[in-house]
């Protein structure tokens, strides 16, 4: 049987070393439909808006902008980012692991995970990153179960 103890935890500090540490950002006081631009032009599905440390206060995603226009608002040239952000954003540690987020990510319902230490944004990871790092791991895992079993 595969030795149990060579199993290692991702962490999400391993997650950014892979995919790299750069966050598309925009100013709270940005228009909406410059954010949309950015998120267009970036290939990107959210943005995060941080304050004057670079601390993200805000994130805001193609689903902020399905709820837009839900709600009718059509005013995205003067209408501010920050005035449909989502405020209340969930950070994550580089110390956590892949599971841990995954599981933060699925039960909290959100797509996208700032990384943050000592008040430092140090990245961003979607729950894309992360399913992508967990089929990784399924196929080492079938990978060395099979050559288990051919010996």
């Amino acid at each position: 049987m595969p030795n149990v103890s060579k199993i290692r935890v991702m962490k999400l500090e391993e997650v950014l070393a892979a995919k790299g540490r750069r966050v598309v950002t925009v100013a709270a006081k940005s228009s909406i439909a410059d954010a949309i631009r950015t998120m267009h032009t970036e290939k990107v599905g959210a943005v995060l808006v941080p304050d004057a440390e670079g601390c993200p206060v805000g994130i805001f995603t193609e689903r902020d902008v399905v709820r837009l226009y839900a709600d009718g608002d059509r005013d995205l040239d003067t209408r501010s980012v920050e005035s449909r952000m989502t405020c209340s954003i969930v950070i994550g540690r580089l110390s956590m692991s892949v599971d841990e987020a995954l599981g933060l990510m699925t039960e909290r319902r959100f797509r996208h995970l700032p990384v943050v230490e000592n008040g430092k944004l140090l990245g961003l990871v979607s729950i894309g990153d992360l399913v992508k790092v967990k089929l990784e791991e399924t196929a080492q895992e079938a990978q060395a179960l099979r050559a288990y079993i051919a010996s």
